[in-house]
């Protein structure tokens, strides 16, 4: 059954018997004619060889002793002919042979010495075997000849092919460089062999090394890596513009090939052919279509990020007065003057553009607040208000300016264009040389912050600002802990501005940082006043706010606060919200090591608002948690409330912190939280923020009988 698959396989090739005796080939010929193959008998080796020659013969069936030309001389002819080589020779024999005789036969290449008689089924099974190998060798031989041909083609194309190859290994080290990408380098293929890729990529994209490169880690992920528009760094330093595309190469060869383009001439001739089509020729800015296409891309970037922008319309008051009495020329100077005024007065990174006669567009990019762009209004208005020379005559312009944030006036370019000109002729309308908003809630805004603005700076300069301090109370005992100093401002004319108002304008424009010093040397002379009436062991804690956790003096600033006053550190408590930790684990963790060097008490204020509590007790070593008011405000009426309350009490009791309930202002809640074993509270149950003269007059212990619900 095995034979007859065989058989049923094997393609018809050729089998060639030889023999000198007509009958033995006749017998053969009866044997073997109905195979799978097609059969040729001979009566002599001269024949044979011819046969030999004429086909592409599969196997050879040979006779050893022959007239003339033995079976041996027959496989030694065929052995060293290149076409024959590897013909598969079964020897056949009707005579016993000696031993000498059959490793002569194997020693000619033989495969294999049989006897007659032999059993007829192994003589098919083994011509059947011996035909597939010959088959499996002529494919495997065609296929090498394709392998190669392909090779030498390949190796053709890249060696003539315009763009650079490289293939790169996991390593990062160059395995393969045609001579394009040689020539693009300037280093001859042997050079690069071996040079590990970062050496050929620009400082940006190999400053951190190979395994954190672009490069590698889309190879990790097994996708493919584009870059339209990059470089690499020739020999000799200099940079190349390329668009490269990075692919993996199949397993198991761990390596990626990079396929580059030199884009040398393109880039100058995009260079050249974008300059002149976005460039105002007069001023050397953007032109209108220059202007248009940044906005769009800046509009396409900032919905993606969530960023505030606005986009200013200046228009020259009282230009054409001055081109039509001085002329074009003194125009068209005045306006380059203007152009470089306007730039001076701008980020690096803003975008200016002259779009058309005496009118100017600026887009102003990643703005906190609306109001920025007011106070850039204001500035150009201010440089542009010089005097100019214009051929010998000193004259003053001013400017009318229009401003449009996205989104609120606009998400289009022609939205936004089209409302900060409108704004522009409204402030034209107003009296010229002003500003406007598109729309009037945005006007008003934008004066009143700019107003609380300057007037926050003349309180920080006329000194306006004082410190409050609100007491802390063990519940247990009503022995005081401390006081929590808060900051306050009387305005001159206003009275009393709401903490809420000031303080988030104080972080916003980082004049908190100015009046930083100032909060801690007079708490820290508050402080010594205080440990006077209570002792040494009174704690005062001061609110840091984020801007502030940011300076890298804090620590510094508040030692010299300390040794003025020789008070210890840890009388002093240092509060940092939650936000503050969160925005730069690291900065944080090495700003309070400096704190913890230094000695002061770390308290984290409004605990539980925040959304990532847990995770940086485990980061930071802290001693205090303040419960945030809403908490103790809900806990009575809210099981949630109550239970988040329970939880950072017994939380702070398990990591060895003192929790502080803030905004207690009924007896109720105090009860609630001595029930819960909370260690200490303050709010108005006991007293507001004190001056610091009824701070000191307050008793050292309270009696918690003759305190008055005020909620």
């Amino acid at each position: 059954m095995a034979v007859v698959q065989m058989v049923s396989q094997a393609r018809r090739q050729v089998l060639l018997v030889v023999d000198d005796r007509q009958e033995n080939l006749e017998a053969m010929q009866a044997l073997l004619d109905q195979g799978d193959w097609q059969l040729r008998c001979v009566a002599s080796g001269e024949a044979a060889l011819q046969c030999l020659l004429d086909e592409d013969v599969g196997l050879v069936l040979l006779d050893v002793q022959m007239p003339h030309m033995d079976g041996f001389e027959v496989a030694r002819l065929m052995r060293g002919n290149p076409r024959t080589r590897f013909t598969p020779i079964i020897f056949v024999s009707a005579i016993a042979q000696t031993e000498d005789a059959v490793l002569k036969g194997y020693s000619t290449g033989a495969v294999d010495f049989m006897l007659k008689p032999f059993d007829t089924r192994v003589l098919r099974h083994k011509i059947c075997s011996l035909l597939e190998h010959a088959r499996h060798r002529q494919e495997l031989r065609a296929l090498t000849e394709q392998l190669e041909q392909a090779r030498a083609f390949s190796t053709s194309i890249l060696e003539h092919a315009g763009e650079g190859i490289l293939v790169v290994g996991e390593d990062g080290g160059i395995q393969f460089a045609n001579p394009a990408i040689a020539q693009m380098l300037r280093y001859p293929v042997e050079a690069l062999l071996g040079r590990s890729l970062v050496d050929c990529l620009p400082p940006e994209m190999g400053a951190q090394g190979w395994r954190e490169s672009a490069f590698h880690q889309h190879w990790r992920a097994q996708t493919v890596y584009r870059l339209h528009e990059t470089s690499l760094v020739t020999c000799d330093g200099q940079h190349v513009p390329v668009a490269l595309s990075c692919a993996p190469l199949p397993s198991p060869r761990q390596a990626m090939v990079l396929v580059i383009q030199d884009m040398t001439v393109v880039h100058c001739l995009h260079t050249q052919l974008e300059a002149l089509a976005i460039t105002d020729p007069l001023t050397g800015l953007l032109n209108r279509r220059g202007f248009h296409q940044a906005l769009a891309n800046a509009l396409a970037r900032t919905e993606r990020q969530g960023q505030r922008m606005a986009v200013l319309y200046l228009d020259l008051d009282g230009f054409k007065r001055i081109n039509d009495s001085l002329g074009h020329e003194a125009g068209d100077q005045l306006l380059r003057q203007v152009g470089e005024q306007l730039r001076a007065s701008l980020r690096p990174y803003d975008v200016l553009a002259r779009i058309g006669g005496d009118e100017f567009t600026a887009l102003l990019d990643d703005l906190d607040h609306p109001e920025d762009a007011a106070r850039v209004a204001e500035k150009l208005m201010e440089h542009l208000a010089v005097r100019h020379s214009v051929e010998g005559l000193d004259f003053t312009v001013g400017a009318s300016v229009g401003i449009a944030c996205f989104p609120e006036c606009g998400r289009t370019v022609d939205g936004l264009l089209r409302a900060a000109d409108m704004a522009m002729y409204e402030a034209k309308r107003a009296g010229r040389q002003q500003y406007r908003f598109f729309t009037q809630e945005m006007n008003g805004r934008a004066r009143s912050r700019l107003m609380l603005e300057e007037s926050l700076r003349c309180a920080i300069e006329q000194d306006e600002f004082r410190l409050v301090f609100q007491p802390q109370v063990y519940l247990d005992s009503g022995r005081l802990r401390g006081f929590e100093a808060l900051l306050r401002w009387q305005h001159s004319q206003a009275g009393e501005i709401g903490p809420g108002v000031f303080i988030p304008l104080l972080e916003e424009t980082r004049l908190i940082n100015r009046l930083g010093a100032w909060i801690f040397r007079k708490g820290a002379e508050q402080l010594a006043c205080m440990q006077q009436q209570f002792g040494s062991d009174i704690i005062l804690s001061l609110n840091v706010s984020p801007v502030q956790f940011a300076m890298p003096n804090l620590a510094q600033l508040l030692r010299e606060a300390l040794e003025a006053y020789g008070l210890q550190p840890a009388q002093l408590e240092v509060e940092i919200t939650e936000s503050a930790l969160m925005q730069d684990i690291d900065a944080a963790r090495e700003q309070l090591g400096q704190l913890r060097r230094l000695g002061v008490l770390i308290a984290i204020d409004d605990f539980g608002t925040g959304y990532s509590s847990l995770a940086y007790l485990r980061h930071f070593e802290l001693d205090t948690l303040k419960i945030d008011r809403l908490f103790i405000a809900n806990m009575l009426d809210s099981p949630r409330d109550a239970a988040v309350v329970s939880t950072i009490i017994d939380l702070g009791r398990h990591l060895g912190l003192e929790v502080i309930a803030e905004g207690v202002e009924t007896q109720a809640q105090r009860e609630w939280l001595v029930a819960h074993q909370c260690a200490i509270m303050q709010g108005f149950l006991v007293a507001p923020g004190l001056p610091i003269e009824r701070a000191l007059a307050l008793p050292a212990q309270l009696d918690w009988n003759v305190l008055t619900d005020v909620g």
